[in-house]
């Protein structure tokens, strides 16, 4: 018996899809997905870079986030967008996430 398809809940804590390595450290990149009641049939979603390995200064990760930059109709294609995204795009994504140093 087969059923159709149905899109996966979303990752609270984010699913990874890549890691990347700038200025000679490690991140990891995990897709986060938002989840608005109001839109039930979108997926809206931001990557966040962790740096590997490296607690922050309060004992987590140190971590850096876009906007909401993926916006598709399933959860599937949310991942397929974010796992389509070579090094050189998560890398300056990265780079713009970051706090600028002055």
């Amino acid at each position: 018996m087969s059923t159709a398809p149905q899109s996966r809940a979303p990752d609270p804590n984010g699913l990874h899809v890549a890691t990347i390595a700038h200025d000679g450290l490690l991140w990891d990149t995990y897709l986060e997905l938002d989840g608005d009641p109001r839109r039930p049939a979108d997926f809206r979603g931001r990557l966040r870079f962790d740096l590997a390995g490296v607690a922050g200064p309060d004992g987590g990760p140190r971590s850096a986030q876009t906007t909401v930059i993926i916006i598709e109709d399933s959860y599937e294609a949310a991942v397929a967008k974010a796992r389509a995204m070579d090094d050189r795009v998560l890398e300056s994504l990265l780079r713009s996430a970051l706090p600028s140093e002055a």
